[in-house]
This record gives structure tokens, C-alpha cells and sequence, in this order.
């Protein structure tokens, strides 16, 4: 069990810090758009990457600078027009109407939770390298995985499902307004982070 909690501790400490996808997450959560399929997504990909790194692959990954790059400007330009686009947002006279999902088209939707998952370096650092680094001290590092992965899925559906409860207050202009003018300095912070 020692594996399991360190794991699991572990892994929550690197996923719940505030990012670009969480941020994401969070937003679609208010909406209440598609946001378990959102969770669903995001998680899956956080239990495949966490169990790469823990079979070996962190090292591979880390070694290889160009691919590490191009994920980061890849990156960097996918956030920066995410940003720009929920700043507009901002400026728009506009609050949520409890309970109606703000885009119904679910395809654009999974490719954009896929690109704010999958064209994020971090993701990659804290799952595959750091995580599959870490787990290589425990005698079973699967167990170390388990319990990182446990955090993941946890952290997920937690974040849709109350921030989806947070819904009615979202429901006033100001505070959608401050919400996309945080997703907005959310994500271009982690795009400068990509790009130094």
C-alpha cells in the first residue's frame, strides 16, 4: 500500500495545480458542456501516459529534445489563440444560462480537449517522466501507477462535477467575465512557460 498512497499523493500534487487543462476543464465544467465526456478524456489520457512512464518510457521521452520542442511551440501557439479567443469572451455581454451546454458540437469539442491534453509538454513531464521516473524507487511501480492514476480520475470528475454545481452563480456577466479573463492569463502563462 506504501506504493499506492505515495503514488496516489504523488500524483494528485502534479494534477490538481492550475493549467491549461485544468482551466479548460473547469470552464466546460461551469457550461456544463459534454464535461464527463471532457473528464472521461482528459483522465484516460493521464492513466495511458502515467502507465507509459511507469513501464519505461519517461526516458525515452526525456532524451529526445526535438520531439520535446515541437510539442512546446506546438503548444505554446495552440494556447496563445485559446487565450486570445477567451479574452474576446471577456468582452462580450454575456453570462451562462444555467443548465444549456454552450456548443453542441461534441466533434470540436473532443479535438479541442485532445489539443489542450495532447500538445501540452507538462503533461507529458509530470506523467511520463517524472511519475514513471519516481515509480522506478518502488519494488512494485505498478501499484506507485495505480495510485497516480487513482488521483487522476479522481481529480477529473471532481472538478467537472462541482464546477458544474458552481453553474448559477456563473449566470451573471461579471463572473463569467472573470472566469474567461483567468482562462486567458491561465493559458498564455503556461504558453510562455512552454516557449522559455
Amino acid at each position: 500500500m506504501t506504493a499506492y498512497l505515495s503514488g496516489f499523493s504523488t500524483g494528485a500534487g502534479l494534477i490538481i495545480a492550475i493549467g491549461a487543462q485544468n482551466a479548460f476543464v473547469l470552464t466546460n465544467g461551469v457550461k456544463k458542456n459534454h464535461h464527463f465526456k471532457i473528464a472521461l478524456i482528459c483522465a484516460a489520457f493521464d492513466v495511458f501516459f502515467i502507465m507509459l512512464g511507469v513501464a519505461g518510457v519517461g526516458s525515452l521521452v526525456a532524451s529526445n529534445q526535438y520531439l520535446l520542442k515541437t510539442a512546446a511551440y506546438g503548444g505554446a501557439a495552440f494556447l496563445f489563440i485559446y487565450g486570445f479567443r477567451s479574452l474576446m469572451s471577456a468582452f462580450k455581454e454575456q453570462s451562462l444560462r444555467t443548465g444549456e451546454a454552450s456548443d453542441t458540437n461534441v466533434r470540436r469539442l473532443i479535438l479541442a480537449t485532445l489539443a489542450v491534453t495532447l500538445l501540452n509538454p507538462h503533461m507529458y513531464l509530470d506523467t511520463v517522466v517524472l511519475l514513471g521516473s519516481i515509480s522506478a524507487q518502488y519494488q512494485d511501480k505498478y501499484l506507485f501507477g495505480l495510485g497516480a492514476s487513482t488521483a487522476s480520475v479522481m481529480w477529473f470528475f471532481l472538478l467537472v462535477g462541482f464546477s458544474a454545481m458552481m453553474s448559477k452563480i456563473f449566470a451573471r456577466p461579471i463572473v463569467w467575465r472573470m472566469l474567461d479573463v483567468f482562462v486567458a492569463l491561465t493559458m498564455w502563462t503556461v504558453a510562455v512557460h512552454l516557449i522559455i
